[in-house]
């Protein structure tokens, strides 16, 4: 099965680390104009994801090519990894159904969009750059390791849930099988799966300047 996305020695390493990063103040918003926000619907409920195709054009475009043909109506999130508490990963898509898949990507790493695999990011799923198609993890807790750096290509982050992490949360938490899986996958497949009703564009909220504050009229 494609996409297992291998945790390294280093990474389990800086969890410590990782974990205390998320005190830190929220990086500042991509620009509204290149934002469009996509609803996944499942099986319990909805998750708003905000596709940013300012920053990951190569990969937003390919997500948005999925859910405008709608081929991840119907798919399954079918794989948790909590390796600690508020602390993981989960993963959906097409699993490699060659019924499904669209041709694999360009690898668009963090070095040149400047995203983060911070808490809520969504990223791509690839057993090496070049290989990224149809499959997709949301992150829980901040694990900037899987980002770029000069020796490792790290993963493609594209976007970050503005709604449903409680969801996220309770996926992350959800029973996983013993047997299923297949190498570092094993153990970590949901059992049952979690179904995607649907994924579709949805409205994205408009940025507007504040009211200004009435000024009290003069008393005569």
């Amino acid at each position: 099965m494609r996409c297992p996305i291998v945790l390294s020695a280093a990474l389990l390493a800086l969890l410590p680390t990782a974990l205390v990063a998320q005190t830190a103040p929220p990086a500042a918003a991509p620009t509204p104009a290149g934002i469009v926000n996509v609803t996944v619907t499942t099986s319990m409920g909805p998750i708003v994801i905000a596709i940013d195709r300012e920053h990951a054009p190569i990969t937003a475009a390919n997500f948005l090519k999925y859910v405008d043909q709608k081929r991840l109506d119907g798919v399954n999130f079918y794989r948790a990894v909590k390796i600690q508490d508020n602390y993981g990963f989960i993963q959906f898509g097409t699993q490699n159904d060659p019924k499904r898949t669209l041709p694999p990507i360009a690898h668009e790493p963090t070095s040149k969009t400047g995203l983060s695999h911070v808490d809520g990011a969504i990223s791509m799923a690839m057993d090496k750059p070049g290989t990224a198609a149809g499959d997709f993890f949301v992150i829980v807790g901040d694990m900037k390791p899987m980002d770029a750096t000069a020796t490792d290509p790290g993963y493609a982050v594209f976007g970050k849930v503005v709604s449903g992490m409680d969801l996220v949360h309770r996926i992350m938490e959800a029973p996983t099988s013993p047997t299923r899986g297949v190498g570092v996958m094993k153990g970590q497949m949901l059992e049952p799966v979690i179904k995607v009703i649907s994924v579709r564009r949805s409205p994205t909220t408009p940025v507007t300047a504040p009211a200004p504050i009435a000024t009290p009229a003069p008393k005569p």
